[in-house]
C-alpha cells in the first residue's frame, strides 16, 4: 500500500519534473537534503541543501530530461523511511531522435515525508556523453 502510494507521489512530482516545474520535488526535500550523483560527468558530485540541490534539478529541467520511476519500494516508520525508485530516462532532440537514454536506481531516506538524503546509480558513461553532446549543442554544461 505504501508503495503504491509513493509511487503515485513520485510519479506526478516527475511529471512536473518533466514538464520544467521542480517545485513539487522541492516541496519534498528536508531544508538540509544531500543528493549524491556519483561519476565524472557535470551531474556529478555531492550536493547538500536545497541552495545546492535547487540549481541541479533546474538543470535537469532547463535540459529536458525526461524522467520516469518504474517500480517504487518502501520500507520503515515515518519518521525513518528508507525508498527504492528503479526507473528510466531519457533525452530526444528536436527532431526526436534518442539523445540519451539510461537506466537508474535512487535509495532515498525520508523523515516525515521530508527527503534527507537522495543518491542515484546510473551509468554515469551515459551521463559523461550527455555532458559533450550538450557542449557540442552550445547548451551550458557547468551547472550555475
Amino acid at each position: 500500500m505504501f508503495s503504491w502510494l509513493a509511487k503515485q507521489l513520485i510519479t506526478y512530482n516527475m511529471r512536473r519534473l518533466n514538464a520544467g516545474d521542480i517545485r513539487p520535488v522541492l516541496r519534498m526535500e528536508a531544508d538540509d537534503v544531500t543528493l549524491h550523483f556519483p561519476g565524472r560527468s557535470t551531474w556529478s558530485g555531492v550536493h547538500r541543501g536545497k541552495a545546492q540541490v535547487r540549481p541541479w534539478l533546474e538543470r535537469f529541467a532547463r535540459v529536458g530530461i525526461q524522467i520516469f520511476a518504474d517500480e517504487v519500494v518502501v520500507k520503515g516508520f515515518p519518521w525513518n523511511q528508507t525508498v527504492c525508485i528503479r526507473g528510466h530516462d531519457h533525452l530526444r532532440d528536436g527532431a526526436g531522435g534518442t539523445v540519451y537514454e539510461n537506466r537508474y536506481v535512487m535509495w532515498c531516506r525520508l523523515r516525515w515525508g521530508r527527503i534527507t538524503e537522495y543518491e542515484v546509480y546510473e551509468d554515469t558513461e551515459k551521463a559523461a556523453a550527455l555532458d559533450d553532446y550538450l557542449i557540442a549543442h552550445e547548451q551550458p554544461a557547468i551547472v550555475s
